[in-house]
């Protein structure tokens, strides 16, 4: 049998930028165990192997690129405290094998204490504009700075959960967005050559329908992006920055199937590229801005495609997975054909064992149909039927999608069956959908999850009473308010970096999101009855199957404290809980070691707790 560690050691490469000449891409890639920046030759038929750019500890988290100069940008932070600094690679686009090979990797931001969030090159990519909370670990101030030198110039300070969205072409405005809740946003123009003082911001969203604003693409004859105010599954809009006025290029409801607008991307000459998220699986289009006429992009595979950059004259780079197929960099060519950019290592896994998934819907208990996805093993079926793991995402607005996961293989591999699930309160279905699961509304998600358990009932290819939950952030919250709610459902239970007492948590969580949480979660002066009352840790001696709990002790979002919590008050209730915790991680777990350690320990209690 392979082990977990095989699994994990399957490699991704993903976040692809073209050089200026459109010789090479960079993109980040976990190649060395831990992801870093790498760049590898776009000429077709290439054989050079990739270069490694930087050797962090730590993961980068993102790179940013500029069309105007030989360089890039690096995020990575320490430990997964999400403190993101900036590092300057230069000499992206020289090979190895070139009199140009070599680069330099340099720090560009100095605080540690703070969050930089990357807003926008200008257009000759020796300046950039960006966001961070120094001044008082809350509020994110818009900076300057000039990457050679690495000058910095302060411009405003700006109050609330802040990020650039866009620079204008001639660098005198910029568009920002304040992240007010997970589905409200309020994007702001400031004009950057105006006198100081409040004259320099104005309030695009003000009177505005509430929506969320994404994907902008500030180009020479406009502002290009995706916005939801008037369409619940999104539409992609041209936004007049003079009057605030949005008009519709094209919605989301002129697409088949449950889904929404997810991506945007606009080149400098007009061009336009975007996606559409149908179900789950990205659906590509190119575009005419100004006519609206629009055609899909065939020859990629069928799963997700993410991190979508469109050059002048058409090429196209994104990353793309499937349930059989892990994250590689692809390119489309103008003229429509397309090849992948990378090939990342599966670790001597056979691709032919891994294992799509059904779509299926299940009914709740209002009648509404959920979505989610079904997958079986391809191992021989036991007497009594499969273990089947329900599986729970994060966000709360996040969504399970058919891309390429190690752990859902992995248990395939030994014979577990699983149902990932799609409650209500998952982004990709809408705004209305999003926002099933709000405040009073929570423990309606939860109920959802019983009924995807009463669905795996009625499926005799599983064994009802070998079901453990899992899941992951707010995910691991679902656990222990299902394991609480419905004990007699599970067999087990897996709560990685979950929340146990909302109270607590709104307490500890980091300052500088705790206003956007409360828009999803409720707030202590409002809801605190509320969020006592949906509190796990209220009903723990519920909690009587096994537990496993597993947590990063630098975790910014969901402090250690809540998994400490759960585990003391099962064990004081005389339950089983096995307790992971990494002094070197974060949120999530990205080192290589961890992750071998954290899922070998998970597959073992699985095996012991479901083992027939």
């Amino acid at each position: 049998m392979t082990d977990f560690a095989r699994y994990l050691n399957v490699r991704s490469s993903h976040m692809p930028i073209l050089s200026p000449d459109g010789s090479r891409v960079a993109f980040l890639s976990d190649i060395s165990g831990n992801h870093q920046v790498w760049s590898a030759s776009a000429s077709p038929g290439s054989t050079e192997w990739p270069q490694q750019l930087t050797f962090f500890i730590d993961k980068v988290w993102e790179i940013h690129g500029t069309s105007g100069a030989d360089h890039l940008l690096a995020v990575s932070d320490v430990g997964g405290n999400e403190r993101q600094q900036f590092y300057l690679v230069t000499g992206f686009s020289g090979s190895r094998n070139s009199s140009h090979g070599g680069h330099a990797v340099r720090r560009l931001t100095t605080n540690d204490n703070a969050i930089h969030r990357f807003g926008a090159f200008s257009s000759d990519g020796q300046r950039i504009l960006y966001a961070a909370n120094g001044r008082n670990g809350v509020d994110f101030d818009l900076f300057r700075m000039d990457v050679t030198s690495g000058e910095v110039h302060l411009l405003l300070q700006l109050a609330g959960n802040q990020a650039v969205m866009a620079w204008s072409p001639d660098e005198r405005y910029v568009l920002t967005r304040e992240q007010v809740g997970p589905l409200e946003d309020r994007v702001f123009l400031i004009d950057l050559e105006a006198d100081g003082g409040s004259r320099m911001v104005r309030e695009l969203s003000d009177g505005k329908p509430t929506a969320r604003y994404e994907q902008v693409n500030w180009r020479s004859d406009g502002v290009y992006l995706l916005c939801d105010g008037s369409h619940d599954r999104g539409a992609i809009c041209r936004l007049d920055t003079d009057s605030g006025e949005m008009v519709q290029i094209v919605a989301g409801d002129a697409h088949p199937g449950d889904g929404e607008m997810e991506a945007l991307t606009v080149a400098s000459d007009g061009g336009a590229v975007y996606s559409y998220n149908e179900g789950g699986y990205s659906r590509l289009w190119r575009m005419d801005l100004t006519t609206g006429v629009r055609v899909p992009i065939p020859g990629l595979p069928d799963g997700q495609i993410g991190h979508l950059s469109l050059k002048p004259g058409g090429a196209l780079v994104c990353d793309v997975q499937t349930p059989q197929s892990n994250l590689d960099v692809w390119l489309v060519e103008p003229d429509g054909a397309t090849r992948p950019l990378t090939q990342s290592d599966r670790a001597g896994l056979d691709a032919n064992s891994f294992i799509a998934p059904q779509l299926i819907y299940f009914s709740t208990f209002d009648g509404r149909e959920i979505p989610a996805f079904y997958y079986l093993p391809s191992t021989p079926r036991p007497e009594g039927g499969y273990p089947c793991i329900l599986y729970v995402h994060g966000g709360p607005t996040s969504q399970l999608r058919p891309d390429f996961d190690v752990r859902f293989q992995y248990f395939l591999s030994r014979g577990y069956a699983i149902l990932g699930t799609n409650v209500r309160g998952s982004g990709g279905y809408g705004r209305i959908y999003a926002a099933l699961d709000e405040i009073e509304k929570r423990l309606d998600s939860v109920a959802d999850l019983r009924h995807a358990v009463l669905w795996l009932h009625n499926r005799p290819e599983i064994d009802a009473g070998r079901i453990a939950i899992y899941g992951r952030s707010y995910g691991g919250f679902m656990v222990l308010a299902a394991l609480t709610a419905y004990p007699e459902l599970f067999a087990a239970g897996i709560d990685v970096v979950g929340i146990a007492n909302w109270v607590t948590f709104m307490e500890r969580t980091s300052p500088w999101r705790r206003a956007h949480r409360e828009k999803e979660y409720g707030s202590l002066a409002l809801h605190r009855d509320v969020l006592e009352r949906i509190s796990p840790i209220h009903r723990a001696e519920r909690i009587t199957m096994p537990l496993m709990v597993i947590a990063g002790d630098n975790d910014p979002r969901v402090p250690l404290y809540e998994s400490e919590l759960i585990v003391e008050k099962v064990r004081e209730n005389g339950g089983q809980v096995e307790f992971l915790h990494y002094a070197d991680e974060g949120h999530k777990l990205s080192k290589l070691t961890n992750r071998i350690d954290s899922f070998t320990k998970m597959a073992a209690f699985l095996d012991k707790q479901l083992g027939e």
